[in-house]
């Protein structure tokens, strides 16, 4: 991936983090994260990954909100970040905040039976 992809990715992530508070879809929440934005290096393209914390099934449910606020969201783009040609936006439900959370439950659950350990010693 070249500089200028990179750099435009995350400006990308950083707007549209912004915009997608704005989209007024019911099926939009406001508790989304954004994992990753995938540019293509003709920059035509980019693959938007987006995780909710309620889980696989709102994320879902998110995804076909955004599809639908595509237009609202290269509109949004274009006015406030000046490129010759805006993406094609493709969101993607992903779980990993799920995934990671799901981590942070059982290593807390090891480190409570670790000091429960410890107590009884």
């Amino acid at each position: 991936m070249g500089f200028r992809v990179g750099r435009t990715s995350e400006d990308l992530k950083r707007e549209l983090t912004d915009i997608i508070r704005h989209v007024k879809d019911p099926r939009v929440s406001s508790i989304l994260t954004i994992i990753k934005v995938e540019l293509s290096n003709d920059l035509s393209h980019c693959k938007v990954y987006i995780s909710s914390l309620e889980g696989m099934d709102k994320a879902k449910e998110a995804v076909k909100g955004l599809n639908n606020a595509n237009g609202f969201i290269k509109h949004e783009v274009n006015s406030r970040i000046k490129m010759r040609r805006i993406p094609d936006f493709h969101f993607i439900a992903d779980d990993s905040t799920e995934y990671s959370a799901d981590i942070a439950r059982i290593l807390n659950s090891l480190d409570i039976k670790k000091d429960e350990e410890e107590v009884e010693e």
